[in-house]
């Protein structure tokens, strides 16, 4: 039997504040308490996603967007459809690896239902942050994108 988590967490190395934290929600005054359909496709996406990514590059992953309320996302002009929206994705860093490094581990590696690479330039190997999504109903398609700001294109692109 595995040890219960600690109080806040989703897995051994993310917790939900990190997971559900917003600038724009702060400053706006947005109310971004998830619910627990949301917490646990967090749970889901930390435990199968995020913490593999984790033990594989042996650094700290650093959360840029997680979890989005719907009023969230209307404030930052994405979709309530987002899966932000639904718990199930979030954008991340990891410190002095290339954001195309650890896509490509992510696409070799995990089950996932999407992973972008967004504004990946090429030049600056920390250019640009990773989206990925998990799908605990285990639906995932597996769909790799590259993403420059302007257009969408298959599989991930070094430009």
């Amino acid at each position: 039997m595995e040890a219960p988590l600690p109080f806040g967490h989703l897995s051994a190395n993310f917790t939900l504040q990190e997971m559900t934290k917003s600038q724009t929600a702060q400053r706006q005054g947005i109310n971004n308490t998830p619910n627990k359909p949301h917490v646990d496709a967090m749970q889901a996406l930390c435990q199968e996603v995020l913490e593999p990514v984790r033990d594989a590059f042996k650094r700290p992953i650093t959360i840029t967007s997680g979890f989005r309320s719907k009023a969230l996302c209307q404030a930052i002009g994405s979709k309530t459809t987002s899966q932000h929206a639904k718990g199930q994705a979030a954008d991340f860093e990891i410190r002095n690896i290339p954001n195309y490094d650890v896509a490509c581990w992510i696409r070799d590696n995990l089950e996932f239902d999407q992973l972008i690479l967004e504004f990946y330039d090429g030049v600056d190997p920390n250019s640009g942050w990773i989206h990925v999504s998990y799908r605990a109903d285990g639906k995932n398609r597996k769909q790799c994108l590259t993403y420059d700001g302007k257009r969408y294109a298959t599989g991930l692109d070094e430009a």
